[in-house]
Parts: structure tokens; sequence; C-alpha cells
């Protein structure tokens, strides 16, 4: 399948390689092994290696499949391994096998290939245990979280909160490849993202704050409209990032500054518009982070709702009488989205506004999107100020 002709060698110093399976199994074991993120490793991977466009897909097919499946695949490994394996060979035996059970790659091809990646110190083991997985055919899941590949507690938390049916297919949906979406002036945007700023109701010459604004896709599409967008977010390595946009999109309208959403240095009562997209757990988009259902814990999400409370909080006084806030999360926890909701209409200040219209769903107060193979999960809630 590979066709490359030049080897890259990563910035760690290891070993050249020169084929896809290569790239992405030197990709899986600093994901695995090393804690690396799957996006930036691949990407420094792609970006020294030749591999011809065929090979770039196929690589970070392997390399965000094979993450995203890793439960699944280890159960299918597990019942012909002895012992735990170090970490090149189980990186091996997961590509190998995501190859076989979830590729549908005929066996002599996906064994022959991945043994021929692997550390040859590992081949007999990897080979002879894939050849096993491919005669026993599909897997016997033991149970929904395994067969779908995610912890027990992010399955268990979303059936509790929107039902067991509707959880499992919004799960089973984020375990495919995400698509590209681009807005009209070239920006890379989710269509769910692109369905909150649709319900955002701004004039031109409206005064509007994004308090967690990185990496502005949001903050410059309010500019667009032309609005005056005070865009901020806490970290610098992403303020960074937002005056970049601002610069390639060119928003002039658009004003960057670096502060903590929760202590705006802005003068209250004056803002027609606050937008907080929160930071949140992410649940509604695991399809584009597939390491991220590993990283984040169940006791982030309470954590994560506090901090949401606060935002909001900040938020309501900065508007003026009459004006609009608007508050968006890309998750689909309840502690994170009707909750949080209930918390702010609980202030006197806030009169809830009805939700959009469809594609969004009732949720609460608010609406919600739910993942499908054309968008992330996302909640919305909307108030005017009284």
């Amino acid at each position: 399948m590979s066709r490359t002709s030049r080897s890259y060698k990563d910035p760690s110093g290891r070993p050249a390689v020169s084929d896809a399976r290569r790239v992405a199994l030197d990709v899986l074991v600093r994901v695995d092994a090393e804690g690396a993120y799957a996006n930036v490793a691949l990407g420094a991977a792609l970006a020294q290696s030749d591999l011809d466009e065929r090979d770039r897909a196929f690589t970070t097919e392997l390399v965000y499949g094979v993450t995203r499946r890793r439960r699944a695949l280890d159960w299918a490994l597990d019942a012909f391994l002895v012992a735990a394996p170090p970490p090149p060979a189980r990186a091996a035996l997961r590509m190998g096998a995501y190859q076989i059970v979830e590729l549908g790659t005929p066996a002599y091809a996906a064994v022959s290939a991945t043994v021929s990646a692997a550390p040859r110190r590992h081949r007999s083991l990897v080979n002879a245990v894939l050849r096993r997985v491919a005669d026993a055919g599909v897997p016997d899941w033991p149970d929904d979280p395994t067969r779908l590949s995610y912890p027990d507690w992010i399955v268990e938390t979303l059936a509790d909160d929107l039902g067991r049916s509707t959880a499992l297919a919004a799960l089973e949906s984020m375990n495919g490849p995400a698509r590209v979406h681009r807005r009209d002036d070239g920006y890379v945007q989710d269509l769910s993202s692109q369905l909150v700023m649709d319900a955002i109701e701004v004039q031109e010459g409206a005064l509007v704050a994004d308090l967690c604004a990185a990496p502005g896709g949001k903050a410059t599409a309010l500019a667009a409209r032309g609005a005056t967008v005070f865009a901020s977010d806490s970290h610098l390595g992403r303020v960074g990032l937002l005056e970049a946009n601002r610069r390639a999109l060119r928003a002039e309208s658009m004003l960057v500054t670096a502060a903590d959403g929760r202590y705006p240095p802005l003068r209250p009562g004056r803002f027609d518009a606050v937008l907080v997209d929160a930071p949140c757990s992410g649940l509604g988009t695991l399809r584009r982070r597939p390491d991220a259902r590993w990283r984040i814990a169940r006791t982030a999400v309470p954590r994560l709702a506090e901090l949401q409370w606060t935002l909001l909080d900040a938020a309501t006084s900065l508007l003026r009488p009459g004006g609009q806030l608007v508050y968006s999360v890309c998750t689909l926890t309840a502690a994170e989205t009707s909750a949080v909701a209930e918390h702010a209409s609980r202030d006197d200040r806030l009169e809830p506004r009805p939700p959009p219209p469809e594609p969004w769903l009732p949720h609460g107060d608010g609406a919600m999107l739910l993942p499908d193979t054309n968008r992330d999960g996302m909640a919305l809630f909307r108030w005017h100020r009284t």
C-alpha cells in the first residue's frame, strides 16, 4: 500500500522509517507510551515524511482509528496473549488487528505488512497473534463500552443523561472520521459551531464580548457581520492563535486580548451580546480528538461545570439591559449543559429565550445537536438581560 521513497526521522532522534505503516506505528507508540497528543504527533510525522496523499490518508486512518478503538482492539488481542507486550509490540498488534477487524483488510495482507513494519525482535509475536485474531473472526464483545471502545464512565454518564439508545448512537457515530467543513471565507469550522453562530442575533455595529474565544472561529464570524468583538482567552498560546486567525481573515473589528473570562477587564453593563463558548469535557467532539476519550476523567466534569457557572456570572454583568447572553459547549453531559443553564436561570437578571429551530433538539431551556456523521455534538442556551 505504501509507495514512499524517502524516510523521515522524528524530533526524538528515532531511526528513520519509510512507509505508511511504520510512520503510523511510530506515532502510536508515542501516543500510548509517551503521552503525546495524536494530532500533534501525527502532524509532525507527516510533515517530515515523503508520503503521497493516499499514504498520508492511510496513515491518518491507522493512527486515529487505532487510538479510538484501543479498548476494543485490546479485547480482541488479549485472548491470545499470555503477558502484556512492550509498547512497540502492542502498537503493532493493535494496528494489525484494526486492519483485520475494523477495515476488513484481507488477513494475509494485514498480517504480512504489519509484521514487516514491526520492530524485528517483536515480529514473531506479532505474526502469531495476528494470525489467531484473523482466524477468530469478529470478536464477541462483552459489553457496550468495550464494543464501542470508550471508558465505562463516559458510556454510563451519557446513557443516564440522554437515554441509553440515544447515547450509544451518539458514541458510535463518533467512532467514524471527522469531515472538513469550510466557511465561505475559507475558515475550517464544524457545522455545529456554524449553527451556534446562526443562533446569535447580532446586528452591524453591535458590541460583543467573546470570553473564551480561541481559536477564533466564532469571534471572526461575528466580526464579519460588522460587530465590534472583544475576543479574549486566558492561555497566551491560544491568544496568539486568535490573533493569527484575526489577521488571516482580516477581521479588523475584532480586538484580541489575554484575559481570564471569570474576571474580564471590560466595562460592565455595556455589551449588546456576550458569548461564553466555555471550556468543557468535549464529549461531543471525540470524533476529532481520538485520544481525548482516554485523557478526560470523570472528575473533570463537576470541576468544569463550576468554571462554567463562574464564566456565566461574569458574562451577565457585562450585558446592557436587553443584551443577549449565549452559552455553548461541545459536550453532551447534563452537568455541563442543562444543569449549568438552570444555575444561570436562577439569576433574576436573566430571562431564557426559546431554543433555536431544527436541526436543534430541545434540551432543558435550550437546545442540543447530537453528533452524527456530518457534525459534532453541541449544546446551546440563550438569555436576555432584563
